[in-house]
């Protein structure tokens, strides 16, 4: 890896990538939370070393000493650091695909595609204009009210931020949180998933050589480190995974008054329009309900067509999965638990009077789940209510598109929604009408790699924001500083309160209102004036 040219830097010891990593238990104890069997072919994997419980304290005692000298580092520096990361993984990028192929079972196609270039486009996005975001802003002050003030706002680094990511996305999730994290001057402790220990290892690795000691550390482990680390005294959680850990997380920030940020899933609805492009439409569906096995937070899990298009566009999906060719253009369920979920939710559809039009079981020696499509009449089957999150395309005929509307919106989630449609201008109408925070119009799911458009969601979605400039406002915390240059013995409103006093706040008062007529307002301001003489012989 390269290493960083002379720079003014304060002098801090080299990131040490091996921080959190030492220590019992190892592979076979059981404490050990690490999946030991590649979820493709049951092929072990490498070994991972849990970081002990009692070294979290230690931990954020270093990054709160590093975290100030990491922020008084110029910020045209941390950029020129941070912007190193783009080649990093673009160098690797044959070493991530495989990583996560392997880890969790992601084609290294996709791994390719949907985690390193859309990473190093971020990397760009954020060193091209942090700058821009980070710049003071100035407040406009009224000479007459505040004669001789001046004031500014400024974002300064949030402090020790705690990022918890999930198995899914393990390369780029995280990295949409940490690269403009550390940009804006906070110290990381990022644990990722015991899912993807070894992807998170990688991008842990990305940073080895080029950051100060302990601004990034690793937190290797399960269930208990994760709920350790959310109860110690950070300044931020960003946490993304499931409804219910989430609640606890925001539970646990809530008892020390730490803000949190939580993205915490989807169940996302695609509405195709009658007149909608039915090759289009059908190949965006496939893709955004199957890409990353259906395990996607944004991936389609429910579809609403139009009842005059349904027999061709259902006929037209089925025929594009039963295409599909498994292990190659999908790869299996990362975990055997979320293996067992999906069976659970296509066999309880079926025995609830869904149709099964293609796939529909588990197949391969590893988590596979054959890619499926299923005709459904219910949206009060977990298929279609509970997040899936599995290669299953549910399809529900409706009569028109404010059914579609209705049935698209009755979820307690809300983080994406497509519209499929020729008319744009009616797909967008559509689009204002649905509860997400991201609507697309005739594509799906891959807004995620935009790093300048924000991703948020409602509901048990979750209220966090990854991506865009809105991201900023969990990652900083603005600070307004006021400089007065008055050099008069006091202010005009302080003590003593006088009739003198009364008279001038009445004045104000009146030459404010929209509702005082022009004599009125002149004759306030002649009280005023003689107000303001009358005060300052006080």
């Amino acid at each position: 890896m390269s290493q960083p040219a002379e720079s003014t830097m304060p002098s801090l010891e080299p990131l040490d990538v091996t921080r959190g990593s030492s220590g019992p238990p190892r592979a076979g104890s059981s404490q050990f939370p690490f999946a030991l069997k590649s979820p493709i072919d049951g092929a072990a994997l490498s070994d991972v070393v849990v970081t002990p419980l009692a070294s979290l304290e230690g931990m954020l005692s270093a990054a709160r000493e590093a975290q100030p000298l990491w922020a008084a580092v110029p910020l045209d520096e941390r950029i020129r650091i941070i912007g190193k990361v783009k080649s990093r993984i673009l160098d690797r990028a044959e070493e991530v695909a495989k990583c996560l192929n392997r880890e969790v079972g992601k084609p290294e196609e996709e791994a390719i595609l949907g985690e390193v270039l859309p990473t190093a486009d971020g990397v760009d996005y954020w060193c091209a204009h942090i700058e821009d975001l980070l710049e003071p802003e100035e407040l406009e002050l009224d000479g007459t009210s505040y004669p001789r003030k001046s004031g500014v706002t400024t974002r300064e680094a949030r402090g020790v931020v705690a990022l918890i990511s999930p198995w899914n996305l393990p390369v780029a999730l995280p990295l949409r949180t940490l690269v403009p994290a550390l940009l804006a001057g906070n110290a990381i402790l990022f644990k990722p998933s015991e899912v993807s220990p070894r992807s998170g290892q990688l991008v842990f690795e990305l940073f080895d050589g080029i950051l100060p000691k302990n601004v990034v550390q690793i937190i290797q482990g399960g269930g208990a480190l994760g709920a350790a680390l959310t109860a110690m005294d950070v300044d931020l959680v960003c946490f993304t995974g499931s409804v219910e850990t989430g609640k606890k997380v925001a539970l646990a920030c809530a008892l020390r008054l730490s803000p949190c940020s939580l993205e915490l899933g989807g169940k996302d609805a695609a509405i195709v329009l009658a007149d909608a492009n039915l090759e289009r439409a059908a190949n965006g569906v496939v893709w955004g309900a199957l890409m990353n096995a259906g395990q996607n937070c944004a991936g389609i899990e429910r579809v609403y067509v139009e009842a005059s298009i349904a027999p061709a566009f259902t006929a037209k999906v089925t025929e594009l999965v039963l295409g599909l060719r498994m292990g190659v253009d999908v790869g299996p369920l990362t975990t055997k638990m979320q293996q067992n979920i999906v069976v659970g939710h296509v066999s309880l559809a079926r025995s609830e009077g869904g149709r099964i039009l293609a796939g529909g079981q588990a197949v391969g020696r590893g988590y596979g789940y054959a890619p499926t499509v299923m005709a459904i009449e219910s949206d009060e089957t977990p298929l279609m209510k509970d997040e899936t999150f599995g290669p299953v395309i549910p399809i529900a005929v409706v009569a028109n598109a404010d059914e579609a509307i209705a049935r698209a919106n009755a979820t307690r989630y809300g983080l994406t929604a497509s519209v499929w449609t020729k008319n744009v201008k009616r797909g967008l109408e559509i689009g204002k009408k649905l509860r997400a925070g991201v609507v697309t119009v005739n594509n799906h799911s891959f807004t995620g790699a935009l790093p300048g458009a924000p991703w948020s969601g409602h509901g048990e979605t979750g209220y966090g924001i990854t991506n865009s400039p809105l991201a900023l406002d969990a990652l900083t915390r603005p600070r307004f500083t006021l400089v007065d240059r008055n050099s008069a013995t006091r202010e005009m409103w302080w003590y003593p309160y006088t009739p003198a006093l009364r008279t001038v706040a009445l004045s104000l008062a009146t030459l404010r209102s929209d509702s005082k007529g022009i004599v009125e307002k002149a004759r306030a301001l002649f009280r005023l004036v003689g107000g303001f003489m009358l005060r300052w012989r006080v």
